[in-house]
């Protein structure tokens, strides 16, 4: 059957296929270039003398990840089984790969259809960056990662609103505090905003800092919550990371000539 041909190929699994480590391969190197490409269309002296070498890899390139995008939706309803087509396609479009597939074709295409400003342009061409995330489909050791991660999404997120909570508090307090006093420096909550994540986060830039007694003293609090708000996610990720190892570790391997599991 085609289709099953095609997921065989395009799709990573322990299926074990020679074409599809290939095709895994061509698509990693075929992101690296094109994080090349963009890094060289940046350096104007290059851009000059490479810009239809550039442009010309630029459409390969696009051709290449539309085809494979258009291959997964053709393969949605094993990837992504549904009662009908359509919603097994409309799945695979929603889903956290199919968003970055399609992020990094959007930018070539939406300037045909959509008439936009050269300012809007730039934004676009700054997605191109997203083919980077394709590569964590393609690659264990950072799928791996990126699985830890969608594991543990409730723990981050919780984690992610206490230190918004903390920026927040630390934004209000010391506008109060110091925004009689420098009020250059804190004129607003959006201002002291700023100087809680650079506190927060250990950074201490050190452009702005408070000048009185209970401001240093909130500040001093605020940089030490920082140092364990910060190590919470990393904490989070390092102990999912641990459990996935254990589990990968602990399943039984079957025998390469009779089938059965092997208990180790």
């Amino acid at each position: 059957m085609l289709k099953q041909k095609i997921y065989y190929i395009i799709e990573k699994g322990s299926h074990g296929s020679k074409l599809n480590l290939l095709f895994d391969y061509f698509i990693m190197t075929l992101i690296l270039l094109n994080v090349v490409a963009i890094i060289l269309e940046s350096i104007p002296a290059v851009d000059r003398q490479m810009h239809y070498f550039l442009l010309a890899f630029e459409i390969f390139s696009v051709v290449v990840f539309t085809i494979e995008y258009l291959l997964r939706i053709y393969i949605s309803g094993i990837t992504h089984p549904a009662s009908t087509r359509l919603k097994s396609a409309f799945r695979f479009i929603v889903s956290t790969y199919g968003i970055i597939d399609l992020l990094a074709i959007l930018p070539f295409y939406l300037p045909f259809f959509v008439r936009i400003d050269l300012r809007f342009l730039r934004i676009l061409r700054l997605l191109r960056f997203m083919r980077i995330l394709k590569i964590t489909r393609y690659n264990k050791s950072l799928y791996l990662i990126w699985s830890v991660v969608r594991e543990k999404r409730n723990e981050l997120a919780m984690t992610g609103f206490l230190t918004l909570l903390v920026l927040i508090i630390a934004s209000f307090l010391m506008y109060y505090i110091e925004g009689d006093t420098q009020p250059d420096e804190f004129p607003n909550i959006l201002s002291a905003f700023w100087w809680a994540i650079a506190t927060l986060t250990t950074v201490g830039y050190g452009d702005v800092v408070p000048v009185t007694a209970m401001g240093k003293f909130i500040s001093g609090i605020i940089a030490l919550l920082g140092i364990g708000i910060v190590a919470l996610p990393t904490g989070i990720i390092s102990a999912g990371f641990k459990d996935r190892l254990d589990r990968k570790r602990r399943r039984p391997k079957k025998c390469p000539h009779c089938g059965e599991k092997i208990e180790e």
